[in-house]
């Protein structure tokens, strides 16, 4: 319950949330289970929603994908939100000793995984799709992410601030790379897999 608790305790008060992380032994399968793989949902399961329910509004008309395209398009969103945690985890612990980290896997999926806790809350807006404030409130959304990274590095690695700094730095580096190329990806299914599918509604 700890676990679960704190995903949204990271996102209301990072101090002590992630003091509460750091202090927390919760190995990486717990935290996979009770956090990420719950919590990844909430973006999944809102656009799917709001995209094939709702639908946002163009030009007078309401755009809508079909179910049957959005399904798999948000099946594919989900999978690599937790695949996504899962390898910049990885990546965290790989690159801790070059910064004096003794920290294992797991504290790197929890590192990652809380920080993308404002992420996956940020997903209910999916429920009522509004395009302009959803770029506004994913872009404050993304910088805040940024925010936790840099000031949960150095208690979750347990290393000193300065090198805190640098280590965020260049998880940060990595999860930019990592999101360009799939960006990348998304393209090339796009073409060779699921493709989103419009239905148009005139409004009045």
């Amino acid at each position: 319950m700890n676990t679960f608790i704190n995903g949204f305790l990271i996102a209301l008060n990072p101090t002590k949330g992630w003091q509460r992380i750091a202090a927390d032994d919760s190995g990486l399968m717990k935290v996979l289970f009770l956090h990420t793989i719950v919590f990844a949902l909430i973006p999944a399961v809102g656009w799917y929603v709001g995209v094939t329910q709702r639908g946002w509004i163009v030009a007078e008309e309401t755009v809508r994908l079909t179910a049957e395209s959005a399904l798999p398009m948000c099946a594919l969103f989900y999978l690599a939100m937790v695949a996504g945690v899962i390898f910049l985890g990885y990546m965290v612990s790989w690159m801790a000793g070059s910064y004096g980290s003794e920290s294992g896997v797991a504290s790197g999926v929890k590192l990652i995984s809380y920080t993308a806790s404002p992420f996956f809350l940020a997903g209910l807006l999916g429920f009522y799709p509004i395009l302009w404030l959803d770029i506004m409130v994913g872009t404050l959304i993304a910088c805040y992410c940024v925010y936790l990274l840099y000031i949960g590095t150095s208690p979750m690695m347990k290393v000193p601030p300065e090198r805190g700094f640098l280590y965020a730095s260049a998880v940060f580096a990595v999860a930019l790379v990592s999101f360009v190329a799939l960006l990348g990806a998304t393209v090339v299914l796009w073409d060779f897999g699921p493709a989103p599918e419009y239905t148009y509604l005139l409004e009045g």
